[in-house]
């Protein structure tokens, strides 16, 4: 910046297009009217330095405080971003010493040089700094509009500090340059890779580790080191070869291989990779495994590779991944990363965790606690089904419910299932409207009564067209399944109940907190139509 700036002013300056920089400015000054003066100085007032601290700190409080958000990473990234340009402009001004345009200014005479624009630096430190968070974080198809509206703030600035007499035309374009500069560094150092996905043309490929868009093409060598996580007791020797294979075939050649434990079944080994600088963790394994890995990546903005090789997966179905291992993998490595939420639970005895698709208690919690290992590995899933009969006569019990702070709700039940994402084995939607990456979690009660409640338990079911209540309508009256969306929600039951994460049984107890965790994995999803 300091280069360009004596560039600017010395060996440049009688070259064109610097050399008709004055009669721009003269130019500008004879289009002056009443109007424009009123409006220039009111989108120069965007630029201003109070407007502008004013504007990132609000930023920033709204980033920390919404619940439904928190992005500790974004505020900092924004409020780095602007201070980082804040600091680049002081210097840059104390080493350039730039004269203002020789016209009728509107506005008093700072003591810095003329260049760069510090008005149209911070406009574009902080406007465009949000338009890449509302494009990258935001959903809906409003965002793109509210991002173009940010983005032209800082132009229309720069705009309106050349009309007003106060910057040449080049010290507008430096103070875009550094604003921009800034969100470029601080992004690269905050937000890099795969945790700020942009969309993509149809038919192309983002590959994890690199920033090159293709059509088809795989990742080259220097796409960084991957680590397959990987449970030993699903994924013999011959398993770990074809997985090598279908990496090495997808340009990742530089894989590290990590087992879980009995002990540690996967979060140690993926902090492992992180540590080590892993672009791309693979996991091989069932649902268990899948949620420890998940645990270690939340938050973390590096993308996560589902090879299923348990006996659910149903992370895997409802990413709509193919079951056979390699398959699933060679689809994912085409696909494109994506970040869903994942849901947080804790209770008494059962310390903070994430899941990826499903808790609960009761029934279900029961069913995966009667089903062993042997009857899992001999029949697949449907030896839950065996276990789950035996467990129809469980005693039902009462319990408390309240959501996103509404009024409690008093039900009875035999199941309270609270799911990120709704399919389960078979291709059944049991939780139809849970959607992985909506923002929200979706909580079914099931509490039939006698052969009657049963039947309509069933048939509500299989309808797959659930009414989802919200957690503010509380005055209806039970029904033999229920469904509610919420994003917080707080379970008390009048006895301890088994619970389960993502399939592996927890310790019972009592009470249950469940709250979402917007966007917090990245994955690699299929293309549509693999």
């Amino acid at each position: 910046m300091v280069g360009l700036g004596l560039l600017i002013t010395g060996p440049a300056a009688r070259v064109w297009p610097l050399s008709s920089e004055d009669g721009v400015d003269d130019a500008l000054e004879r289009a002056r009217t009443g109007t424009l003066d009123t409006v220039s100085f009111v989108v120069s007032e965007a630029g201003n330095t109070g407007t502008v601290v004013l504007g990132t700190v609000v930023s920033c409080l709204v980033l920390l405080l919404i619940p439904r958000l928190p992005r500790l990473r974004e505020a900092v990234f924004l409020a780095v971003a602007v201070s980082l340009q804040s600091l680049v402009f002081l210097v840059v001004t104390e080493a350039v010493d730039r004269t203002r345009p020789d016209v009728d200014r509107l506005d008093a005479s700072p003591p810095t040089s003329s260049y760069t624009s510090g008005h149209t630096g911070a406009a574009t430190a902080l406007y465009a700094g949000l338009a890449v968070l509302v494009l990258h974080r935001a959903k809906g198809p409003w965002r793109r509009v509210v991002a173009a509206l940010l983005l032209l703030l800082p132009l229309l600035v720069g705009l309106a500090r050349a009309y007003r007499g106060m910057h040449h035309p080049t010290d507008v374009a430096g103070g875009l340059l550094n604003g921009g500069l800034s969100l470029l560094i601080v992004g690269r150092a905050l937000l890099a890779g795969p945790h700020l996905p942009a969309p993509l043309p149809s038919g192309a490929t983002r590959h994890p580790g690199t920033t090159r868009t293709t059509r088809g093409a795989p990742a080259g060598p220097g796409s960084g080191r991957t680590t397959v996580i990987h449970n030993p007791t699903v994924t013999d020797e011959a398993a770990r070869d074809a997985v090598r294979g279908v990496l090495e075939q997808h340009g990742h050649h530089s894989v590290r291989f990590l087992e879980t434990t009995a002990d540690d079944p996967g979060e140690g080994p993926a902090r492992d990779a992180l540590r080590e600088g892993a672009a791309l963790v693979v996991v091989c394994g069932g649902d268990g495994t899948v949620r420890a890995v998940a645990e270690a990546l939340a938050g973390t903005g590096t993308p996560l590779a589902v090879v299923p090789c348990g006996t659910g997966n149903l992370l895997a179905r409802n990413l709509g991944l193919p079951l056979e291992p390699a398959k699933a993998l060679s689809a994912a490595l085409r696909g494109t990363p994506r970040r869903i939420d994942l849901g947080r639970v804790e209770g008494d005895g059962l310390p903070p965790a994430h899941f990826t698709v499903m808790s609960g208690a009761g029934l279900d919690a029961a069913m995966l606690e009667g089903t062993s290992d042997r009857a899992k590995a001999t029949w697949g899933w449907p030896a839950y089904l065996v276990a789950g009969l035996r467990e129809l006569r469980a005693p039902r019990t009462r319990l408390t419910l309240r959501l996103d702070g509404a009024p409690p709700l008093r039900r009875g039940a035999r199941m309270v299932l609270v799911a990120n994402a709704g399919t389960v084995q078979g291709g059944t939607a049991l939780v139809p409207a849970a959607r992985p990456d909506d923002g929200l979690l979706d909580l079914m009660i099931l509490d039939p009564h006698g052969p009657a409640g049963w039947l309509t338990a069933v048939r509500s079911l299989l309808r797959r067209r659930p009414s989802p209540r919200t957690g503010g309508r509380t005055d209806t009256a039970p029904r033999p399944v229920e469904y509610f969306t919420f994003r917080r929600a707080e379970i008390h039951f009048e006895a301890p109940q088994p619970r389960e994460l993502d399939g592996d049984p927890v310790a019972p107890g009592r009470r249950l907190t469940a709250e979402v965790v917007p966007g917090a994995l990245t994955v690699l999803v299929p293309e549509r139509g693999e």
